[in-house]
Protein backbone atom coordinates (compact mmCIF):
# COMPACT_ATOMS: atom_id res chain seq x y z
CA UNK A 1 0.00 0.00 0.00
CA UNK A 2 2.91 2.48 0.16
CA UNK A 3 3.03 2.87 -3.54
CA UNK A 4 -0.39 4.99 -2.98
CA UNK A 5 0.60 7.13 -0.17
CA UNK A 6 2.12 9.63 -2.24
CA UNK A 7 -0.97 11.12 -2.98
CA UNK A 8 -0.36 12.73 0.51
CA UNK A 9 1.40 15.70 -1.53
CA UNK A 10 -2.20 16.01 -3.40
CA UNK A 11 -3.98 15.84 -0.20
CA UNK A 12 -2.39 18.23 2.42
CA UNK A 13 -2.77 21.39 0.29
CA UNK A 14 -6.98 20.00 0.62
CA UNK A 15 -6.51 20.21 4.01
CA UNK A 16 -4.73 23.46 4.36
CA UNK A 17 -7.49 24.88 1.85
CA UNK A 18 -10.15 24.26 4.75
CA UNK A 19 -12.21 27.31 5.75
CA UNK A 20 -12.30 25.61 9.54
CA UNK A 21 -8.90 26.75 10.93
CA UNK A 22 -9.04 23.77 13.53
CA UNK A 23 -8.11 21.66 10.35
CA UNK A 24 -5.31 23.89 9.47
CA UNK A 25 -4.05 23.72 12.67
CA UNK A 26 -4.14 19.87 13.18
CA UNK A 27 -2.40 19.52 9.51
CA UNK A 28 0.28 21.47 10.43
CA UNK A 29 1.06 20.02 13.65
CA UNK A 30 -0.35 16.52 13.40
CA UNK A 31 1.05 15.54 9.93
CA UNK A 32 3.20 18.01 9.29
CA UNK A 33 4.84 18.80 12.44
CA UNK A 34 5.64 22.14 12.37
CA UNK A 35 7.02 23.57 15.49
CA UNK A 36 4.21 25.16 18.00
CA UNK A 37 5.81 28.54 17.05
CA UNK A 38 5.87 28.76 13.34
CA UNK A 39 3.59 31.59 12.06
CA UNK A 40 1.43 29.31 10.31
CA UNK A 41 0.23 27.28 13.47
CA UNK A 42 0.26 30.12 15.19
CA UNK A 43 -2.16 31.99 13.24
CA UNK A 44 -4.51 29.05 12.71
CA UNK A 45 -3.94 27.91 16.70
CA UNK A 46 -5.31 31.55 17.41
CA UNK A 47 -8.30 31.89 14.92
CA UNK A 48 -9.96 28.21 16.42
CA UNK A 49 -12.17 29.87 18.77
CA UNK A 50 -13.51 31.98 15.97
CA UNK A 51 -13.84 28.71 13.11
CA UNK A 52 -17.24 28.34 11.72
CA UNK A 53 -17.88 24.75 13.21
CA UNK A 54 -16.49 25.79 17.09
CA UNK A 55 -18.87 29.11 16.58
CA UNK A 56 -21.58 26.99 15.82
CA UNK A 57 -21.15 24.28 18.71
CA UNK A 58 -20.76 27.35 21.05
CA UNK A 59 -23.63 29.41 19.87
CA UNK A 60 -26.77 29.30 22.35
CA UNK A 61 -24.79 28.81 25.41
CA UNK A 62 -26.89 29.85 28.40
CA UNK A 63 -26.00 30.54 31.47
CA UNK A 64 -26.08 27.10 33.18
CA UNK A 65 -23.35 26.29 30.94
CA UNK A 66 -25.50 24.12 28.62
CA UNK A 67 -27.77 25.04 25.70
CA UNK A 68 -31.07 24.88 26.24
CA UNK A 69 -31.42 21.33 26.39
CA UNK A 70 -30.16 18.20 28.61
CA UNK A 71 -26.53 18.05 28.42
CA UNK A 72 -26.85 14.08 26.65
CA UNK A 73 -29.56 15.28 24.05
CA UNK A 74 -28.64 13.94 20.77
CA UNK A 75 -26.84 15.95 19.21
CA UNK A 76 -27.38 19.15 20.79
CA UNK A 77 -26.87 18.73 24.69
CA UNK A 78 -23.29 20.00 26.11
CA UNK A 79 -22.01 16.87 26.26
CA UNK A 80 -21.83 16.07 22.69
CA UNK A 81 -20.63 19.49 22.04
CA UNK A 82 -17.59 19.18 23.89
CA UNK A 83 -16.72 15.93 22.39
CA UNK A 84 -16.54 18.10 19.08
CA UNK A 85 -15.36 21.02 20.50
CA UNK A 86 -12.12 18.83 21.54
CA UNK A 87 -11.79 16.93 18.62
CA UNK A 88 -11.49 20.13 16.86
CA UNK A 89 -8.43 21.73 19.19
CA UNK A 90 -10.02 24.21 21.13
CA UNK A 91 -7.63 25.51 23.63
CA UNK A 92 -8.47 25.29 27.20
CA UNK A 93 -9.26 28.54 29.62
CA UNK A 94 -11.94 29.99 27.56
CA UNK A 95 -15.02 30.17 30.19
CA UNK A 96 -17.63 29.20 27.44
CA UNK A 97 -15.52 25.23 27.35
CA UNK A 98 -15.67 25.47 31.32
CA UNK A 99 -19.14 26.21 32.17
CA UNK A 100 -20.44 23.52 29.34
CA UNK A 101 -17.85 20.73 31.20
CA UNK A 102 -19.30 22.02 34.41
CA UNK A 103 -23.32 21.38 33.74
CA UNK A 104 -22.07 18.30 31.71
CA UNK A 105 -20.06 17.28 35.29
CA UNK A 106 -23.10 18.33 37.24
CA UNK A 107 -25.06 15.48 35.49
CA UNK A 108 -22.74 12.68 35.47
CA UNK A 109 -21.53 13.37 39.40
CA UNK A 110 -25.23 13.67 40.39
CA UNK A 111 -27.50 11.17 42.67
CA UNK A 112 -30.47 10.78 39.76
CA UNK A 113 -27.38 9.59 37.30
CA UNK A 114 -25.10 7.60 39.65
CA UNK A 115 -27.93 6.03 41.60
CA UNK A 116 -29.28 4.40 38.49
CA UNK A 117 -26.28 2.26 37.93
CA UNK A 118 -26.58 -1.42 38.62
CA UNK A 119 -24.04 -4.17 39.32
CA UNK A 120 -24.83 -7.51 38.44
CA UNK A 121 -22.85 -11.05 39.26
CA UNK A 122 -20.54 -8.70 40.12
CA UNK A 123 -20.23 -6.52 36.54
CA UNK A 124 -21.04 -3.10 37.27
CA UNK A 125 -23.35 -2.13 34.39
CA UNK A 126 -23.02 1.40 32.99
CA UNK A 127 -22.79 3.55 29.89
CA UNK A 128 -19.49 3.90 30.27
CA UNK A 129 -18.90 6.00 26.77
CA UNK A 130 -20.48 8.92 28.92
CA UNK A 131 -18.29 8.76 31.54
CA UNK A 132 -15.38 8.41 28.65
CA UNK A 133 -16.48 10.85 26.53
CA UNK A 134 -16.32 13.24 29.46
CA UNK A 135 -13.28 12.52 30.91
CA UNK A 136 -11.60 13.10 28.00
CA UNK A 137 -12.92 16.45 27.20
CA UNK A 138 -12.80 17.80 30.71
CA UNK A 139 -8.47 16.35 30.91
CA UNK A 140 -7.76 18.22 27.17
CA UNK A 141 -9.41 21.53 28.63
CA UNK A 142 -7.38 22.00 31.32
CA UNK A 143 -10.27 20.31 34.66
CA UNK A 144 -8.05 17.34 35.27
CA UNK A 145 -7.77 18.21 38.63
CA UNK A 146 -11.19 18.77 39.75
CA UNK A 147 -12.68 16.52 42.51
CA UNK A 148 -15.63 15.48 40.09
CA UNK A 149 -13.27 14.77 37.10
CA UNK A 150 -10.75 12.84 39.32
CA UNK A 151 -14.30 10.60 40.40
CA UNK A 152 -15.13 9.97 36.81
CA UNK A 153 -11.42 8.46 36.31
CA UNK A 154 -11.60 6.46 39.58
CA UNK A 155 -15.48 5.44 38.79
CA UNK A 156 -14.24 3.63 35.10
CA UNK A 157 -11.32 1.75 36.68
CA UNK A 158 -13.47 0.53 39.82
CA UNK A 159 -16.23 -0.36 36.88
CA UNK A 160 -14.08 -2.42 34.72
CA UNK A 161 -15.09 -5.64 33.56
CA UNK A 162 -12.20 -8.26 33.73
CA UNK A 163 -11.90 -8.77 29.87
CA UNK A 164 -10.72 -4.62 29.87
CA UNK A 165 -13.70 -3.09 28.65
CA UNK A 166 -17.13 -2.33 30.13
CA UNK A 167 -20.99 -2.98 29.09
CA UNK A 168 -24.85 -1.42 29.82
CA UNK A 169 -26.73 -4.56 29.67
CA UNK A 170 -28.19 -5.86 33.08
CA UNK A 171 -29.03 -9.41 31.65
CA UNK A 172 -27.12 -11.99 34.08
CA UNK A 173 -26.10 -13.64 30.97
CA UNK A 174 -24.13 -10.67 29.85
CA UNK A 175 -20.40 -11.22 30.78
CA UNK A 176 -18.54 -9.57 27.24
CA UNK A 177 -17.91 -6.28 27.28
CA UNK A 178 -19.03 -4.00 24.33
CA UNK A 179 -16.99 -2.27 21.67
CA UNK A 180 -19.33 0.66 22.28
CA UNK A 181 -18.88 0.81 25.58
CA UNK A 182 -15.69 0.70 26.09
CA UNK A 183 -13.58 3.07 23.36
CA UNK A 184 -14.77 6.05 24.75
CA UNK A 185 -13.67 4.99 28.16
CA UNK A 186 -10.37 3.68 26.59
CA UNK A 187 -9.83 7.81 25.29
CA UNK A 188 -10.97 9.19 28.69
CA UNK A 189 -8.57 7.35 30.64
CA UNK A 190 -5.53 7.77 28.40
CA UNK A 191 -6.49 11.96 28.14
CA UNK A 192 -6.72 11.58 32.21
CA UNK A 193 -3.03 9.89 32.56
CA UNK A 194 -1.26 12.35 30.09
CA UNK A 195 -3.15 15.11 31.58
CA UNK A 196 -2.03 14.05 35.43
CA UNK A 197 0.54 11.59 34.82
CA UNK A 198 -2.22 8.95 37.22
CA UNK A 199 -0.86 5.20 36.62
CA UNK A 200 -3.75 3.48 37.17
CA UNK A 201 -5.51 5.05 34.15
CA UNK A 202 -3.23 3.87 32.10
CA UNK A 203 -3.00 0.40 33.07
CA UNK A 204 -6.76 0.07 32.63
CA UNK A 205 -6.31 2.22 29.61
CA UNK A 206 -3.99 -1.01 28.66
CA UNK A 207 -6.27 -3.18 29.46
CA UNK A 208 -8.58 -1.96 27.54
CA UNK A 209 -6.46 -1.38 24.40
CA UNK A 210 -5.62 -5.24 24.77
CA UNK A 211 -9.69 -5.92 24.36
CA UNK A 212 -9.44 -4.35 21.20
CA UNK A 213 -6.77 -6.13 19.73
CA UNK A 214 -7.64 -9.25 21.11
CA UNK A 215 -10.48 -9.04 18.65
CA UNK A 216 -8.50 -7.18 15.52
CA UNK A 217 -10.51 -4.17 16.35
CA UNK A 218 -13.31 -5.90 14.26
CA UNK A 219 -13.10 -9.83 14.56
CA UNK A 220 -15.33 -12.19 17.01
CA UNK A 221 -12.32 -13.78 19.78
CA UNK A 222 -14.37 -16.85 19.22
CA UNK A 223 -15.29 -17.59 15.93
CA UNK A 224 -13.15 -14.85 13.93
CA UNK A 225 -16.33 -13.91 12.27
CA UNK A 226 -16.44 -9.93 11.51
CA UNK A 227 -18.83 -8.79 14.09
CA UNK A 228 -20.25 -5.51 12.32
CA UNK A 229 -20.19 -4.90 8.68
CA UNK A 230 -20.61 -1.17 10.08
CA UNK A 231 -17.60 -1.00 11.88
CA UNK A 232 -15.57 -1.24 8.64
CA UNK A 233 -17.33 1.80 7.18
CA UNK A 234 -15.80 5.42 7.74
CA UNK A 235 -18.01 7.76 9.90
CA UNK A 236 -17.69 11.14 11.40
CA UNK A 237 -18.42 11.84 13.99
CA UNK A 238 -18.78 9.17 15.87
CA UNK A 239 -20.68 10.47 19.28
CA UNK A 240 -21.23 6.89 21.19
CA UNK A 241 -20.46 4.02 17.92
CA UNK A 242 -17.64 2.99 16.94
CA UNK A 243 -15.82 2.10 13.90
CA UNK A 244 -12.26 0.64 12.75
CA UNK A 245 -10.76 4.36 12.18
CA UNK A 246 -12.10 5.36 15.31
CA UNK A 247 -10.75 1.94 16.98
CA UNK A 248 -6.99 3.00 15.51
CA UNK A 249 -7.05 6.71 16.56
CA UNK A 250 -7.56 6.00 20.38
CA UNK A 251 -5.63 2.42 19.92
CA UNK A 252 -2.65 4.72 19.15
CA UNK A 253 -3.00 7.07 22.09
CA UNK A 254 -1.46 3.89 24.17
CA UNK A 255 0.26 1.49 22.06
CA UNK A 256 2.41 1.22 18.85
CA UNK A 257 -0.20 0.71 15.65
CA UNK A 258 2.52 -1.72 14.23
CA UNK A 259 1.29 -3.77 16.33
CA UNK A 260 0.80 -7.27 14.23
CA UNK A 261 -3.33 -7.32 15.08
CA UNK A 262 -4.00 -3.54 13.54
CA UNK A 263 -2.63 -4.64 10.54
CA UNK A 264 -5.86 -6.06 8.84
CA UNK A 265 -7.67 -2.88 10.47
CA UNK A 266 -5.18 -0.76 8.75
CA UNK A 267 -5.39 -2.55 5.60
CA UNK A 268 -9.12 -2.16 5.31
CA UNK A 269 -8.42 1.82 5.76
CA UNK A 270 -5.93 1.87 3.09
CA UNK A 271 -8.49 0.32 0.84
CA UNK A 272 -11.30 2.63 1.45
CA UNK A 273 -8.94 5.68 0.51
CA UNK A 274 -10.71 7.53 -3.21
CA UNK A 275 -7.83 7.11 -6.14
CA UNK A 276 -7.43 10.85 -5.44
CA UNK A 277 -5.76 10.03 -1.74
CA UNK A 278 -8.72 11.27 0.14
CA UNK A 279 -11.63 9.35 2.35
CA UNK A 280 -14.98 9.79 2.57
CA UNK A 281 -17.89 8.66 4.59
CA UNK A 282 -19.14 5.20 4.51
CA UNK A 283 -22.18 6.37 6.46
CA UNK A 284 -23.87 8.97 8.73
CA UNK A 285 -25.04 9.11 12.61
CA UNK A 286 -26.34 12.42 11.94
CA UNK A 287 -28.41 14.92 9.74
CA UNK A 288 -27.50 18.54 8.95
CA UNK A 289 -28.96 21.47 10.64
CA UNK A 290 -32.54 22.63 9.69
CA UNK A 291 -33.61 18.73 8.91
CA UNK A 292 -37.17 18.35 10.98
CA UNK A 293 -36.13 14.37 12.13
CA UNK A 294 -33.67 13.24 15.39
CA UNK A 295 -30.52 13.44 15.68
CA UNK A 296 -29.84 17.10 13.73
CA UNK A 297 -26.75 18.13 14.17
CA UNK A 298 -25.80 22.11 15.11
CA UNK A 299 -22.98 21.66 12.48
CA UNK A 300 -22.62 20.68 8.95
CA UNK A 301 -19.52 18.03 9.06
CA UNK A 302 -20.17 17.30 5.19
CA UNK A 303 -21.91 14.70 3.27
CA UNK A 304 -21.72 13.27 0.16
CA UNK A 305 -18.39 13.77 -0.90
CA UNK A 306 -14.32 13.45 0.28
CA UNK A 307 -14.59 14.43 4.12
CA UNK A 308 -11.73 16.31 5.81
CA UNK A 309 -12.52 15.05 8.93
CA UNK A 310 -12.15 11.86 8.05
CA UNK A 311 -8.86 12.00 6.11
CA UNK A 312 -7.15 13.91 9.16
CA UNK A 313 -7.84 11.70 11.19
CA UNK A 314 -7.00 8.10 8.43
CA UNK A 315 -3.46 10.20 7.71
CA UNK A 316 -3.03 10.50 11.37
CA UNK A 317 -3.51 6.53 11.82
CA UNK A 318 -1.37 5.91 8.47
CA UNK A 319 1.25 8.43 9.98
CA UNK A 320 1.42 6.31 13.39
CA UNK A 321 1.60 3.18 12.30
CA UNK A 322 4.39 4.07 9.70
CA UNK A 323 2.74 3.74 6.40
CA UNK A 324 2.34 7.32 5.60
CA UNK A 325 5.17 8.69 4.01
CA UNK A 326 7.13 11.76 5.90
CA UNK A 327 6.27 15.00 5.92
CA UNK A 328 7.99 17.19 3.03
Amino acid sequence: MRRRLGQQEEVLPWLLASEDPSIRYLTLRDLLEEADDSARVRQAAAEILEGPRVDALLSGQEADGGFGVPPYQKWKGAHWRLVSLVELGVPPGDPRLTAAAEQVLRWLTGGSHRERILTVNGLTRVHASMEGNALAACSRLGLAERSEVRLLADSLVEWQWPDGGWNCREGEEVHHASFYESLAPLWGLVEFHLATGDRKTLDAARRTAEFFLRHRLFRSERTGEIINPEWLKLHYPLYWHYDILQGLRMLALVTPLDEPRTQEALDVLEKRRLPDGRWRPGAYYWYPPGRKTSNVEVVDWGRGGPNRMITLNALRVLKAAGRADPPS
